[in-house]
């Protein structure tokens, strides 16, 4: 009887039932996931497809219309240059889509808590009406009806500081066309490697500001433009830097190479695809819709006596916003927008639709090839893991670091 009542009082226990259900829910997810594992085991062998990944290092066998400079590659190029390409162009749109959209959900967010009406109809009219449009129509939209409809480079193209050659030929320092957008662009020359050194020497020159500025920060309690001054510090030096390289050197580091129509092909300058420009394009604007409203949120949620108490020391906007709302807001704004960030790296994965060789799209080709479907989709899931969890990382530190501490 008395070991009865222990049982029983056992299961009314609150901390053995937690403990019990876990154990209990690790043991389900194992058993099923051991299941699924050797069926899809058997199911390979029968087949003789067991996973291995060899075809890394066979032929790719296929050409990738955007392959970044410095990076050689070919048709005869195995698989992991392969992967290695479309890991590179994910990076590129995914980099700069951060940076873009995270301008334009700051700047649309701002705008729709301005006390300006009509700065306010236009933010909340771009907020709502982008966030109830498919991503996936806004990239067709933005490729096959502005990029690719664009002028074409025989007929009469968008240009900027245009020059006409002899033979028909023209450069300029812009070329917007249904080939995508060509710009100038600064080439390295060969005094390039003697100038890395003084950049070096201009980033420690910011470190030290940046660290000393801070310091002086804490001791004084006053709040100095600490990065505009560690900027300005990088700045100088590599301006110092840049007239003494020429001057030893008898060239300038880096040199403007100018885009040059020459029989319907752009010799020189920067290229960007139509490709790359919709999938930015779309993925900017989307994304920013989203982020003005973490922005707004955040802005919203600081209490109007800050509001009120900065305008009754006579800060203007600027100082306002810089040191009493957006230090305040941050700390509500960091968080969600985090998952903005992670959104739109993978939903980068819907280039695929409009033919940008992302990582996507190259490893659809690579399994095509190939057959080898787990491999690859295994590769595919590492990557963007590996790019959600370095990314939740860097925002988890810098929430952190801005967190109001309580004392």
């Amino acid at each position: 009887m008395w070991q009865d009542m222990t049982w029983r009082n056992f299961w009314r226990d609150e901390r053995f039932l937690r403990v019990f259900g876990q154990v209990v829910f690790v043991l389900v997810v194992f058993l099923v996931g051991r299941y699924l594992y050797t069926n899809m085991y058997t199911a390979l062998a029968q087949r003789g497809l067991l996973p291995n990944f060899d075809f890394l290092n066979t032929a790719a066998g296929f050409d990738i219309g955007e392959v970044p400079s410095f990076i050689h590659y070919s048709g005869s190029s195995p698989n992991k240059m392969a992967f290695l390409v479309g890991l590179l162009n994910t990076l590129r749109v995914s980099a700069l889509g951060i940076v873009f959209a995270t301008i334009v959900g700051v700047i649309v967010g701002t705008a729709r808590v301005l006390p300006n009406p009509l700065a306010r109809g236009l933010a909340t009219a771009y907020v709502e009406f982008l966030r109830n449009v498919p991503l996936l129509v806004l990239l067709v939209f933005w490729y096959r009806g502005v990029f690719i409809v664009l002028p074409r480079l025989a007929e009469n193209p968008i240009t900027w500081g245009r020059q006409d050659l002899p033979g028909g030929k023209f450069r300029a320092w812009l070329i917007l066309s249904n080939r995508g957008l060509a710009m100038a662009w600064a080439q390295a020359t060969e005094a390039w490697a003697l100038y890395k050194g003084w950049l070096g020497a201009a980033l420690v020159a910011a470190v030290l500001v940046y660290l000393g500025l801070s310091w002086y920060a804490r001791r004084t309690g006053r709040a100095p433009l600490t990065f505009l001054w560690s900027l300005a510090a990088f700045l100088a030096v590599a301006a110092v830097g840049w007239f003494v390289v020429q001057a030893t050197a008898g060239q300038a580091p880096l040199r403007v190479v100018v885009p040059e129509v020459k029989k319907r092909l752009v010799e020189g300058g920067l290229k960007l695809s139509p490709e790359f420009l919709a999938l930015l394009s779309g993925l900017v604007i989307y994304t920013g819709a989203y982020i003005a409203e973490v922005v707004r949120a955040g802005l919203q949620a600081v209490s109007k006596g800050q509001i009120e108490a900065a305008r009754a020391l006579g800060l203007t906007t600027f100082q306002m916003l810089r040191f009493v709302i957006f230090p305040q807001a941050l700390r509500v704004i960091v968080p969600p927008l985090t998952s903005q960030y992670l959104n739109l790296t993978k939903n980068s994965t819907l280039a695929v639709a409009i033919g940008y060789p992302d990582l996507f799209n190259v490893a659809g080709t690579i399994f095509n090839q190939t057959g080898r479907s787990i491999e690859v989709i295994v590769i595919i899931m590492a990557v963007y893991l590996s790019f959600s969890l370095i990314t939740s990382a860097f925002m988890n530190w810098y929430n952190r670091k801005i967190r109001l501490v309580e004392r």
